[in-house]
């Protein structure tokens, strides 16, 4: 089904093509120079010190949580069987990496009008096992995240930041994603830049930028300085050193193309964000008051990944109508995320966890809630047209 209003749409021109098309003539695929520029400008628009690109936001995800089972230098390190704290409403790889090391997942609440983890309940639910924050900025909007630190800080906790939907946001002018020790990213087709497939994961620590370095491919040495934190010094030997494994790694590579991609989308994120932004701004101005939908409640400066619709607890409106009607009008919408995670099958099967509280405002948005796309161009007639739709 083809929607006039879809949940995203193509940010390529011509530079894009022309980008591939010199990695194409170049004759060099796999990970190169190109992946490196990306990473080196993706870090200086974050104001991050390192970045580390992978072939997806999921992968990213993965990286990050392996990496804090193999620091030996730095203060913090996770074990299995260690507690984390996650909001019950994010995507399935924010979970699936904490389960596959090992990690009990705790989930709590969210903030109905932020749709973000709520801080309170962050605080209340650490227990003598908690570990870290895994904290997931949702539909480009920032979690409380200064207060997060806090608590995390005063609490000798790792905070960690999902920030795989929210490139782009702001907190008091600092880049979400680079709050806490490490933070994700994703550049998937539908996300605010496209590398095709592929995410980033940014870090200030050394050792971790060199552990992401080494188990993004292989577990090997052959990507790391030659003298390193993590396997000390290289042999000057390429055919002794090509193939020394020293971690647990994967093969999570991005190709050379995705790289060549997210030089030129870095360089129009700026207004990319600002014309989300824009659209944002509209946004709450013609649907705050709305009797029957509730919209989500900005933190900082969010870079309006979609817009997210929940039906007031007052309104005698039913979500398969609202569906049905925004569907014929021309509006692609999906679930807010993957709504309450914690119902699903794959948690009570597998997952070692904890629900701290009743997950109320997540249960009601997993019943009443829905977002439609936000774009990088202006969509006032679709703003206009929504605000004035008989619900």
């Amino acid at each position: 089904m083809s929607f006039k209003y879809p949940l995203a749409s193509f940010t390529w021109d011509q530079n894009e093509y022309a980008a591939l098309q010199r990695v194409i003539d170049s004759n060099m695929f796999t990970m190169g120079e190109k992946v490196a520029q990306f990473e080196k400008d993706f870090s200086n628009f974050t104001g991050s010190r390192y970045a580390v690109m992978v072939n997806s936001g999921s992968s990213a995800n993965l990286a990050m949580i392996a990496a804090l089972f193999y620091i030996q230098i730095g203060p913090y390190k996770l074990s299995r069987g260690d507690e984390v704290i996650v909001p019950a409403v994010s995507w399935s790889t924010t979970y699936s990496p904490l389960y596959q090391y090992g990690l009990k997942m705790k989930f709590v609440d969210i903030d109905l009008q932020t749709l973000n983890m709520d801080v309170n309940a962050v605080n209340d639910s650490i227990g003598p096992n908690t570990k870290a924050i895994l904290a997931v900025n949702l539909l480009g909007n920032p979690c409380e995240l200064e207060i997060l630190r806090g608590i995390a800080q005063e609490k000798n906790l790792i905070l960690l930041e999902d920030n795989c939907e929210s490139l782009g946001a702001t907190l008091n002018g600092k880049q979400c994603g680079t709050f806490g020790l490490m933070g994700t990213y994703s550049s998937f087709f539908s996300h605010h830049i496209s590398t095709m497939e592929g995410g980033v994961v940014c870090t200030d620590d050394e050792e971790l930028y060199q552990i992401l370095l080494c188990i993004r491919a292989h577990g090997w040495t052959r990507n790391l300085p030659e003298e390193n934190m993590i396997s000390g010094k290289k042999s000057m030997d390429p055919f002794e050193e090509s193939f020394k494994f020293v971690l647990p790694g994967y093969n999570i590579r991005p190709i050379e193309m995705s790289g060549a991609l997210g030089i030129e989308q870095v360089k129009k994120l700026p207004s990319l964000i600002h014309e989300r932004q824009e659209n944002g701004q509209l946004w709450q101005e013609k649907m705050t008051e709305n009797p029957d939908i509730l919209i989500q409640k900005e933190v900082g400066s969010s870079s309006w990944f979609g817009f997210s619709m929940v039906i007031r607890p007052e309104s005698k409106l039913k979500r398969p109508e609202l569906v049905k009607k925004l569907n014929h009008h021309g509006f692609e919408c999906r679930p807010i995320v993957a709504g309450n995670f914690a119902k699903n099958p794959v948690v009570k099967r597998y997952f070692d966890y904890e629900i701290y509280g009743s997950l109320e405002n997540a249960s009601y948005i997993d019943s009443y809630g829905l977002f439609i796309g936000n774009q990088h161009y202006p969509i006032s007639d679709a703003i206009e047209f929504i605000s004035t739709l008989e619900m």
